[in-house]
């Protein structure tokens, strides 16, 4: 797993190990970049059920003005933050050891880019989505992977659905807040 382009383009991040670990694929990192290369720029993004970091980890490296990570995971935040070491970018990024759902829920921050990529078949790309829009500032982009058989709803509180891509057996579904 490399980060794909931008300040740190090459570096080869660390990963977690196990079973229970799904990092995105190099293949659907490339597309969901592609999707979003004019929306990263000076963005501040949340990273949510962040795992080794590398979705906000690429939007640093592309630009990003900040970034904040969550995981539940302790070994994942050991990961996230040699990563962050490693690409030198952590005077960049904050990083929090707790359960997504609960930082979405309580934090006062609002973001312009989020990156949803939670365990899949738990529902809770599903669960998470309408507190993000409460913490997405207008035009605010989110982009959630799941497995290609949970088809997300077209209308979530104040999210615009886009469109929905499909890779194997992987899906983004991506969603913008109406500006205000």
């Amino acid at each position: 797993m490399r980060v794909i382009t931008g300040s740190a383009r090459g570096m080869k991040l660390f990963t977690l190990e196990g079973d229970s670990v799904r990092p995105t694929t190099d293949k659907v990192k490339e597309a969901m970049f592609s999707i979003i290369q004019f929306e990263i720029e000076g963005r501040r993004v949340l990273d949510l059920f962040a795992g080794s970091g590398q979705l906000g980890i690429e939007a640093l490296s592309r630009g990003a003005k900040s970034a904040h990570f969550t995981d539940e995971s302790r070994e994942a935040i050991s990961v996230i933050n040699k990563n962050l070491e490693k690409t030198k970018l952590k005077d960049y990024s904050t990083v929090s050891h707790t359960d997504s759902i609960t930082f979405i829920s309580s934090t006062d921050r609002t973001f312009d880019l989020f990156f949803l990529d939670p365990p899949y078949g738990k529902g809770l790309a599903l669960k998470a989505l309408p507190l993000c829009a409460k913490k997405a500032s207008a035009g605010a982009l989110i982009v959630c992977e799941t497995s290609a058989d949970e088809v997300l709803p077209e209308e979530i509180d104040s999210l615009v659905f886009s469109k929905r891509y499909k890779y194997g057996k992987t899906a983004l579904t991506v969603y913008r807040k109406a500006e205000d």
